[in-house]
């Protein structure tokens, strides 16, 4: 056999034996964020950038890559060097639902990717304009099943959380409202508080600060149970739609075949940083639950994520545009 392949086989043996993993890492490293700067998700990554360099003991960077309804991020880590210098967080949106949404992205989300961490996960307002006469679930499906296709649900744009929040609310409780996609979740937010739309299934830290202003009505969150920042608030299964639970989450993965030493090593120091008090405090003012996972806990709510929102977009009949 060839000296130099035989040289170069042993030198990728040393550099992925649990000896070269426990110098790692060596460099600065680098963090997809397959968002704009200034998104939820953008804000929550720099703060775990910052919290990260302590226990890995590199700085670590962000590189965002917005777009496409977090596609082209998402590419863009998939292919990375599978060496634990490229970290990734990837969400609902970018792991679940575009897969299912488009006919074809140029990732796989299972096998192109491997589980890291779990880091949070994030719950939506059920809230309305002022001028909808409801002041409950019960009350807006009984209002939405006598006005049906009048109630205009705007959503941050086609396949966002607010918008399959949306489409699981009118499936289990047998109403129909008619979605008006926007732009984002700014354009959105500014319809349902210019009385464009009638309402919107909204993330808890954005409709919160209108509501305590009156410019919205929150009847329920979509949590599990009621979230610490809106204590007196229902969850909407409590309030009137029995099972009823929706919401987003955010995640740190890294290229698949990243040696699991690495990945372990990754997960140490996530795991510290999520847990710092500063960073408890800000997903908690976020309105947003602090999870923490080991990697095998993540590759198995991967799965049943990605099952779950392809039978969603299906059943919804709905389709990339």
């Amino acid at each position: 056999m060839n000296k130099l392949l035989i040289a170069g086989g042993l030198a990728l043996a040393a550099a992925l034996s649990p000896a070269g993993a426990q110098t790692y890492p060596t460099k600065p490293i680098r963090f997809i964020v397959p968002w704009t700067p200034g998104s939820g998700t953008d804000l929550m990554s720099r703060m775990l950038a910052q919290k990260l360099a302590e226990p890995l003991g590199q700085q670590v960077v962000v590189d965002n890559r917005g777009g496409a309804g977090a596609i082209i991020g998402t590419e863009a880590a998939a292919r990375s060097p599978a060496d634990g210098y490229t970290i990734y967080v990837g969400g609902s949106v970018s792991m679940a639902v575009s897969p299912a949404l488009y006919a074809k992205v140029g990732y796989d989300p299972v096998k192109d990717f491997a589980p890291v961490c779990l880091v949070s996960k994030f719950f939506n307002a059920v809230a309305v304009h002022p001028s909808v006469p409801v002041k409950s679930v019960k009350e807006l499906i009984a209002f939405s099943r006598a006005h049906p296709g009048e109630i205009l649900m705007a959503s941050a744009g086609q396949g966002s959380t607010s918008h399959l929040a949306g489409e699981l609310f009118m499936s289990m409780g047998g109403v129909k409202w008619v979605h008006v996609p926007y732009k984002g979740g700014g354009q959105s937010v500014t319809a349902v508080l210019a009385g464009e739309s009638h309402m919107m299934i909204a993330p808890i830290s954005t409709a919160a600060p209108h509501a305590k202003t009156g410019r919205m009505r929150i009847l329920a969150v979509t949590a599990p149970q009621r979230v610490a920042s809106l204590p007196d608030l229902p969850t909407v299964a409590e309030a009137g739609l029995p099972g009823f639970e929706y919401g987003g989450w955010q995640a740190i993965f890294v290229p698949a075949g990243t040696p699991q030493e690495i990945v372990g090593r990754l997960n140490a120091a996530v795991v510290k940083a999520i847990n710092t008090p500063e960073f408890r405090g800000y997903l908690q003012q976020e309105g947003s639950e602090l999870v923490g996972s080991t990697p095998a806990e993540l590759g198995s709510f991967v799965r049943e994520e990605v099952a779950k929102h392809a039978k969603l977009v299906k059943a919804a009949g709905l389709k990339a545009q």
